[in-house]
């Protein structure tokens, strides 16, 4: 496993099962995960949940610094998807939109489809969880299905 995406998918997975996922927190959301409980790439940008890079996280970016292979805009990206499929609204505010019981597993494996489709298109490829492909007529079996 050399990738960041499978590396990514691999962290996600074993935190969903093990019932570790926390979006409101920096080490333990979508992104925390990802950096295996860091939480310094919360320091690119001054609102969890925003797209907007600070200076902390400019400077990273035009340095090329990455995180488990992937720039702070990257980062972003990513929590904000997880966010927001989660259902908060954002940036994350304590008089905002927020999920009743975000450890609740339905809700957490709504922001981590969101999560993974940004990492499929991050990578240039179709999103894995797009099931609509195993009923595509043109395609004639599993195994000539490519992801």
């Amino acid at each position: 496993m050399n990738n960041r995406f499978d590396k990514a998918i691999v962290n996600l997975y074993e935190a969903f099962h093990g019932n570790t996922l926390e979006p409101e927190c920096a080490c333990q959301c979508a992104v925390g995960t990802i950096s295996e409980g860091k939480d310094q790439w919360k320091h690119f940008s001054d609102d969890h949940g925003s797209l907007a890079l600070n200076y902390v996280g400019r400077v990273h970016e035009l340095l090329g610094r990455r995180i488990n292979g992937y720039l702070p805009s990257e980062l972003l990206k990513i929590e904000a998807a997880f966010l927001k499929g989660c259902g908060y609204s954002l940036p994350l505010r304590h008089n905002g939109t927020k999920p009743s019981d975000p450890t609740n597993k339905h809700i957490q494996f709504q922001g981590l489809e969101s999560v993974i489709k940004v990492l499929c298109s991050l990578e240039g490829k179709s999103n894995i969880m797009d099931y609509t492909t195993l009923f595509n007529p043109s395609v004639k079996s599993l195994s000539e299905t490519t992801y």
